[in-house]
């Protein structure tokens, strides 16, 4: 399970549900919560967000909390 998956699951947040309100198809989700190799688009993960009703930042640093600057 990738990073977006794992986030929506501790929300407990359906894809179904999810699908509907964005217009982004249930195979894409299962794609981009399943498949660590699917690269999340930035209109998908605001979509996301707004149809969770959270703040886009908060899903971005979620599911990239690995990510940081080099020394």
């Amino acid at each position: 399970m990738t990073d977006l998956g794992l986030y929506l699951a501790k929300k407990s947040i359906s894809k179904a549900a999810v699908s509907t309100r964005t217009g982004i198809s249930r195979a894409r989700l299962s794609e981009l919560t399943l498949n660590p190799s699917t690269h999340l688009r930035a209109k998908e993960l605001f979509l996301i967000a707004l149809a969770i009703d959270v703040d886009p930042c908060e899903v971005l640093k979620e599911i990239h909390k690995d990510v940081s600057l080099n020394d």
